[in-house]
């Protein structure tokens, strides 16, 4: 111990301290600014997040594909007594009354530039049903584990789209256009993908997306659109509604 050493007093000692925080405290600020500029640096596209941030994200999304996904990764499925009650999230594209009897699907299959038919939901139902128990898992933290009803995306697809399994992306709107996603491939050929019109035992209501909408357990529940009007398969990633307000386009689980 240094015999020269000073006994601060009680004040000086506070003094001193504060002193130190306050350096401590703008050196923080300096950097949190720093990191703020640098993650806002260059163009940023119209309706995208900042470019660093999205290429962590496209980061995160070919970890998830080149690893972790395949028709092998299937999602866990549950039995009945397991089934509980979903919530009702969100309501952007199915917030006015649908009339059920006008509702129709519009298909553009790949390489085609407008619808190739509309379809009734006696053609959904003519395609072999598939009935499956999954935990729908959303972005917000939450999840339901639900039964889910319907034809599976790749039926669909071969039936009323063929060929289209080559094509890159698929993407889904509500028929007024105000809810919308797009999907790659694989995801949607997906042995779990169903284009489904019950749940939990009963016909979808309206709150959920009647008369027809997505289920994908490989995905969170902002893919799973509900209300669905068009289907166009493409080569490129269609528009995404969540993912131009800065959630990640693959969004898988």
């Amino acid at each position: 111990m240094q015999e020269n050493s000073k006994v601060l007093t009680p004040a000086e000692e506070i003094s001193r301290r504060s002193r130190r925080s306050f350096i401590g405290l703008g050196v923080g600020a300096v950097a949190a600014v720093g990191g703020w500029e640098w993650l806002h640096s260059g163009e940023i596209p119209e309706g995208d997040i900042p470019g660093k941030l999205r290429a962590a994200l496209n980061f995160n999304e070919g970890v998830v594909r080149n690893t972790l996904y395949g028709n092998d990764h299937l999602a866990k499925t549950f039995p009945a007594s397991a089934v509980g009650k979903i919530r009702a999230n969100g309501d952007v594209g199915i917030d006015e009354a649908l009339d059920a009897a006008a509702w129709r699907l519009e298909v553009v299959p790949f390489g085609a530039s407008a619808p190739a038919g509309k379809l009734v939901m006696d053609d959904l139902r003519k395609l072999p049903r598939h009935e499956e128990i999954i935990d729908f898992k959303c972005v917000e933290g939450w999840s339901t584990v639900t039964q889910f009803a319907g034809a599976r995306f790749s039926d669909f697809t071969a039936k009323f789209a063929p060929g289209s399994e080559k094509a890159q992306c698929v993407g889904m709107r509500t028929p007024d256009e105000e809810y919308y996603v797009g999907l790659d491939m694989p995801s949607a050929l997906h042995p779990q993908t169903l284009l489904a019109y019950e749940m939990n035992g009963e016909p979808l209501n309206d709150k959920h997306g009647a008369p027809l909408r997505l289920v994908i357990p490989v995905k969170y529940g902002i893919k799973n659109i509900k209300r669905i009007g068009r289907i166009e398969y493409a080569d490129k990633r269609g528009d995404d509604y969540w993912a131009e307000r800065g959630y990640d386009w693959y969004a898988g689980l």
